[in-house]
């Protein structure tokens, strides 16, 4: 194991500029930072550019398993001091291990044939998520996504960082799981949704809009969740059956995140049944 003790290493600068998207878009890395995160990147097909570690981590039997298991799959792992280790990472209580990981460029390309390679053999159902800005929200629809088995998660341009330190840990390893693509225009997602025969469905509280449990998404879907503020795009409410979900307080609607858990729910219901 390599013993990393300058803050200006080139591995500590290169794991601290990660914490700015421009870095991250830039370098095409992103961090991963903590032993739960670590355990599943390792687990995954993802590539592991180095791990660092402090030794009051790789003295805990959890972590020590996962550098063995980084190691075992030629991940450089570097032990630095517990000064250096928070020059370079993100979180205020930090567990003492994180990781520099490639991003994964996805096209809709590579989602429709992920979905045709897939074990399972039912109709994909995507979400696709339009100008969300919070970062805990998208974490959140992801690990729901992940966790309802959707196809993929679609992005479109607006959309916060798929790759931001708050987004991966609140995700809890989802990404390494669901396939993601970023940075897709509506009208390349149209043409994706007409070629790939999906039925849309949007949620928005419009004269139109039928309960989320009276839609029919057993088929090919896709299921449009948008902006926080502003909802889902005119087009594409246009060119989707609109949903809503009912309330009977006092609330004027449910967070994005919060909303997508409840209609991907029922989704997996008539799926399962």
């Amino acid at each position: 194991m390599q013993k990393i003790e300058s803050p200006s290493n080139p591995k500590i600068k290169l794991a601290a500029q990660l914490a700015k998207r421009m870095a991250r878009e830039k370098t095409g890395k992103f961090l991963a930072e903590g032993v739960r995160l670590a355990e599943m990147a390792a687990a995954s097909d993802w590539d592991i550019d180095y791990a660092l570690v402090t030794p009051h981590a790789a003295g805990e039997p959890r972590a020590a398993a996962v550098i063995a298991k980084l190691e075992e799959n030629g991940v450089p792992v570097a032990l630095v001091p517990e000064s250096v280790y928070q020059k370079a990472g993100d979180t205020q209580t930090p567990q003492g291990l994180l990781l520099v990981l490639a991003q994964k460029k996805r096209s809709l390309d590579d989602l429709a044939r992920l979905t045709k390679t897939a074990a399972s053999p039912a109709a994909p159902c995507y979400v696709v998520l339009d100008r969300i800005q919070d970062p805990g929200n998208l974490g959140t629809i992801l690990r729901t996504a992940d966790a309802a088995g959707m196809a993929g998660l679609i992005l479109l341009k607006g959309t916060t960082d798929i790759y931001s330190p708050k987004v991966v840990r609140a995700a809890m390893g989802s990404l390494f799981h669901l396939p993601v693509v970023s940075g897709v225009t509506e009208e390349a997602f149209l043409s994706f949704a007409r070629e790939s025969g999906l039925c849309l469905y949007a949620t928005a509280l419009d004269a139109k809009a039928r309960p989320y449990d009276a839609a029919d998404f057993t088929g090919p879907t896709a299921i449009v969740f948008g902006n926080e503020g502003q909802g889902v795009s005119e087009p594409l409410l246009a060119s989707s059956e609109t949903l809503y979900i009912p309330m009977y307080g006092g609330a004027e609607s449910l967070n994005v995140a919060v909303s997508t858990a409840i209609v991907l729910y029922e989704a997996v219901r008539q799926r399962h049944n």
